[in-house]
């Protein structure tokens, strides 16, 4: 059902009708109101994630939007190497396009797993912004989970189980599948370098308690001998990703999604490597380390 956001602004939220997720209408972000950047960052807190369709933004345009936010992150370095708009070193590009035998992104065409953004940082970012350029006629759809429903669907003895752990979140490999530069490849969850944060944390801002995973790969819950790490891992993963906690968002070209990094995780289908797909992501900086 479409709603009006408020009295002062005259765009309106559509949920998804998904777990997760809401259309923002009737609202061109190169020209915001305070009222109407209230009204979406109020929907993105409650929603997690927020589609704009049709939108006409410059680099600049998507960086001011994105501070908006709060402070930006710099594009990571990635299996290209780093892979960031000239002069715009916040914006990364997510592409499998190659020019004169160089990729000017980074994720390829290949299916990129559910994770979480950069979590094996010690304030992993708390949003990212995601500007489609070009995309593919099909393929390439992104998928996002809610991790409050994730952890509201574990039964009562499971979140108990869980209340005091600690998960380890790898920094050896992005969601490609590619080893992240001046990393060794390292496929030990015991010994792969990576942060530790609480598996329930409380969401800063919203008060509310999520499952926080990260991404599987090499992850290791503190304290655990590692088979039933991995044991009870394979269990919280079946739980965060059924489908029925999911919205899956199929591109056009002028799309601007942004996602709350600390509800949700994320994954992307493959699609023709033949085919163009050039994307423009920001991400704001994380402000708080996640706590139980």
């Amino acid at each position: 059902m479409q709603a009006p956001a408020s009295a002062n602004s005259g765009l309106s939220i559509v949920p998804t009708g998904a777990a997760l997720g809401a259309e923002i209408r009737g609202l061109d972000v190169r020209d915001l109101t305070g009222a109407e950047f209230a009204d979406v960052h109020r929907a993105w807190l409650d929603h997690s994630a927020l589609l704009l369709r049709g939108q006409h933004l410059s680099d600049a345009d998507l960086i001011a939007f994105s501070r908006r936010f709060g402070g930006l992150d710099w594009a990571p370095i990635q299996e290209t190497g780093r892979r960031f708009v000239e002069g715009h070193p916040e914006i990364y590009v997510v592409s499998n396009v190659i020019e004169n035998g160089v990729p000017i992104g980074s994720l390829g065409s290949g299916e990129a797993v559910w994770h979480t953004d950069m979590s094996y940082l010690e304030r992993p970012p708390k949003a990212s912004i995601l500007y489609a350029l070009e995309v593919p006629p099909s393929g390439g759809d992104t998928c996002f989970c809610s991790m409050y429903r994730a952890y509201e669907s574990l039964p009562a003895a499971l979140r108990n189980r869980i209340s005091s752990l600690a998960l380890k979140h790898d920094a050896t490999y992005n969601s490609g599948g590619y080893v992240r530069q001046g990393v060794a490849a390292v496929d030990d969850p015991l010994t792969s370098p990576g942060i530790y944060h609480p598996v329930a944390p409380i969401h800063p801002e919203t008060g509310r308690r999520v499952l926080y995973l990260g991404r599987r790969r090499n992850a290791y819950i503190a304290g655990l001998p590692l088979v039933e790490s991995e044991a009870l891992l394979d269990e919280l993963w079946s739980y965060a990703t059924r489908q029925d906690h999911t919205w899956r968002h199929h591109w056009q070209p002028g799309d601007l999604v942004l996602w709350d990094n600390r509800s949700t995780m994320h994954r992307r289908d493959p699609f023709d490597p033949n085919s163009r797909r050039i994307l423009h992501r920001t991400q704001i900086q994380g402000e708080t380390v996640p706590a139980a």
